[in-house]
């Protein structure tokens, strides 16, 4: 007796081993039975209805929390423009306040300077520079003296506390100034006070 028949008959060979694995079921996509609806394709993948419906209710908080993220920023946006708004407003009234403080004394070296008395006298000469430094400050500072003398009388820049009728001036013309007027950009921090004619 040869050795290959001396082998038990329900001996598995290699070729037997590899043939059950041929047999068996494939799993996965090919496992599901076309034409029953429960699964959509799209671009290669496969999904049950369930994660259909679940990937657009993804969808859609998606949307809701990037339209709350863009209004959140418009918020921000116009809080800090407000802030930044308000801030300098109260620098402009602040500096307003001080500078109103400090006409008295531009008042003093404009009444100094204006006296009669020798042009030549150091004291004279040194009140002159002190009152166009002073002068050249309010400038830096952006204060600017308002032109009454010769204009049209305007209730917005001018306080009018006398009024003449003289021929030689025209209706409503500032005919004296007896206190300068000064504004700072758009804003009137002293009105001039003025006299009017006619």
């Amino acid at each position: 007796m040869s050795e290959e028949s001396k082998k038990p008959l329900d001996e598995e060979t290699p070729e037997t081993q590899a043939a059950p694995a041929q047999e068996a079921p494939q799993t996965g996509e090919t496992a599901e039975k076309p034409g029953k609806g429960k699964k959509k394709k799209e671009k290669g993948y496969t999904f049950t209805r369930e994660q259909v419906e679940q990937m657009e209710l993804a969808a859609k908080q998606l949307e809701s929390v990037k339209d709350q993220f863009t209004r959140l920023t418009a918020e921000y946006d116009n809080y800090r423009k407000r802030t930044t708004k308000e801030k300098d407003n109260i620098y402009q009234d602040a500096k307003a306040d001080t500078i109103r403080e400090f006409l008295a004394v531009y008042d003093n070296l404009e009444r100094a300077v204006a006296t009669e008395g020798d042009d030549d006298s150091p004291h004279k000469k040194g009140l002159e520079m002190i009152f166009h430094q002073y002068q050249e400050i309010l400038k830096k500072l952006g204060v600017t003296e308002i032109e009454a003398k010769g204009q049209t009388f305007d209730p917005e820049k001018h306080n009018a506390v006398m009024h003449i009728d003289d021929e030689s001036f025209g209706e409503n013309e500032v005919a004296q100034v007896f206190q300068a007027g000064f504004t700072m950009g758009d804003k009137v921090i002293r009105h001039a006070i003025v006299q009017v004619a006619n």
